[in-house]
């Protein structure tokens, strides 16, 4: 059970230490952009809150085996298969938690007095000065929504680590997926104590998010 606990937890962690930097100039270029091609990328990052997690598992799981490019491609780098390993939970759980972190950031940066940028742009500041000057901090409470969304939606995922991690005790096995396995081997006593330890850990975390929001001047 700790082993569980500890392995998603830490899964929660990278993936939320990968995907928030990999999702800020995403979103930054998604509520500024005018282009056409904006709408067709915003429909691809949405896609995971509506995909079913087992489909979105099948494509990763066909796109991470070693018969596809990138697998072979890391097999031959690490000289290990990528399939049933914590990379293979990573790069899944930065796939599929993509929009928990890109929304929230978005709702912030629409929200952004775009005189402020006009201000900063005037005053001779680069488009990238003015995003880490200007933007990030006006935009904190959205920052640390997206994160926490993130960490707290990776922690209780099951269908997309199942398929590409499959149930390896201390390398694959997640708190979600130890709960199944326990409810297969009708350990109900056991599943039932680890699941309310999932319960109150995700509770914790959603706390934490509306207790913030409920302090942000942004709500005054």
């Amino acid at each position: 059970m700790t082993d569980s606990l500890w392995l998603s937890l830490k899964l929660s962690a990278v993936t939320t230490a990968i995907l928030i930097p990999l999702s800020l100039p995403l979103t930054y270029w998604l509520s500024f952009s005018r282009g056409k091609l904006r709408a067709w990328v915003e429909a691809l990052v949405a896609l995971p809150l509506v995909l079913p997690p087992t489909v979105l598992g099948f494509y990763l799981l066909q796109g991470l085996g070693p018969q596809a490019p990138f697998g072979a491609a890391w097999e031959a780098l690490f000289q290990q298969r990528l399939l049933f390993s914590f990379p293979a939970l990573v790069i899944a759980s930065v796939i599929y938690s993509l929009p928990f972190a890109v929304q929230p950031l978005q709702a912030s940066f629409r929200g952004l007095d775009s005189r402020l940028l006009e201000a900063s742009w005037t005053l001779g500041s680069s488009r990238l000065a003015t995003f880490f000057r200007v933007v990030l901090p006006t935009c904190r409470p959205g920052l640390i929504s997206a994160t926490i969304l993130t960490f707290a939606h990776t922690l209780g995922e099951f269908g997309v680590v199942l398929m590409v991690g499959g149930s390896i005790p201390g390398q694959t096995r997640t708190v979600s997926i130890a709960i199944y396995d326990l409810v297969e081997a009708l350990d109900y006593g056991e599943a039932g104590r680890l699941a309310l330890l999932l319960l109150l850990a995700s509770y914790a975390v959603l706390a934490l998010l509306y207790v913030f929001d409920a302090r942000s001047p942004r709500w005054r």
